[in-house]
């Protein structure tokens, strides 16, 4: 279920923005974007905290402009200062089923967990 609160629109431009190029090749915008107790288990399989992916995020970006291509995201407003979006990710044909907790903190929208699962595109996918 999809539930199109202020928050979850909140958390999806929110995402949306992280996954700019130049945001991702930004420490700082990254910064902005990301709660100090961030984790992320990626879509190889490594554990990152809010240090760690910002430097591997800043030092591996595509410099070319090409925007993560992001399909199917879904957003459920779980509490008043948390909001759960799903979806998948097509970047440059490597493809993800995305995850991630957005929390409400001081007035702005910060990336508190996310996860990757890489997909293949001829297997079905669900729902």
């Amino acid at each position: 279920m999809t539930d199109r609160t202020p928050a979850v629109e909140a958390a999806i431009e929110a995402e949306l923005h992280l996954l700019a190029p130049e945001v991702r090749a930004s420490p700082e915008l990254l910064g902005e974007l990301l709660h100090p107790e961030f984790t992320e288990f990626g879509v190889s399989g490594t554990r990152w905290d809010r240090a760690s992916i910002i430097t591997a995020l800043t030092e591996s970006t595509d410099r070319t402009g090409r925007a993560i291509m992001t399909s199917r995201m879904r957003g459920v407003q779980l509490a008043d200062d948390l909001v759960h979006l799903t979806f998948d990710t097509d970047s440059n044909g490597r493809l993800a089923h995305r995850s991630s907790l957005w929390r409400l903190c001081d007035g702005a929208w910060l990336l508190w967990f996310h996860q990757g699962t890489p997909f293949e595109a001829d297997r079905p996918s669900g729902a």
